[in-house]
């Protein structure tokens, strides 16, 4: 039995022009956490969910674009394995590094969508056509996006918004009719 996964006509109507999609990684594919070894590696942990999300908006010709303040061997390992070439690491400025990214794509803000969990993120929020957040979001970034998730961050938080994306641009359903007729 299918469940339909609904979005409110508006957040459907802001995300309908979306080519790229901004976001983080800390506190956004993953869950925030991080473990760094006694030798200083960083781990982290990624869901399934999300790199098929983002997979599909590629296949959708959304383009995903990671721009994170931080940067490890694992996170550069796990957007390799999902084909994400377009990222940005140790970005302080992240609303710069969005528009200059816009203005190498030909794009203007109101074709993005952004993900984002804290301060840092709000200026590569705010400007997006559609701003998304996962639940654990700081307080700020909740009460300044568009659309705050149902599943935590790291846990399929940037699936719903693939999902969202997906359903706006109206290539959901076909998406789907193509694993379950």
């Amino acid at each position: 039995m299918h469940t339909d996964q609904r979005f409110d006509d508006s957040l459907l109507s802001r995300a309908k022009h979306v080519k790229v999609f901004f976001l983080d990684v800390d506190g956004v594919l993953t869950d925030g956490s991080l473990f760094i070894s006694s030798e200083g590696e960083i781990f982290k942990r990624f869901h399934t969910l999300d790199g098929h999300g983002l997979k599909m908006l590629q296949s959708a010709n959304v383009q995903p674009v990671v721009i994170t303040g931080r940067d490890s061997l694992a996170l550069r390992k796990r957007l390799n394995e999902l084909g994400l070439h377009t990222a940005y690491f140790g970005v302080e400025d992240k609303r710069q590094v969005a528009q200059t990214c816009l203005q190498d794509m030909g794009l203007s803000w109101s074709q993005t969508a952004a993900m984002g969990d804290d301060w840092p993120d709000l200026p590569m929020l705010l400007p997006a056509a559609l701003s998304i957040a996962p639940p654990q979001a700081h307080l700020e970034v909740l009460s300044r996006v568009n659309h705050v998730c149902a599943a935590a961050a790291g846990a399929g938080a940037v699936r719903e918004a693939c999902d969202l994306l997906l359903q706006a641009l109206g290539v959901y359903e076909r998406m789907l009719k193509t694993v379950a007729p």
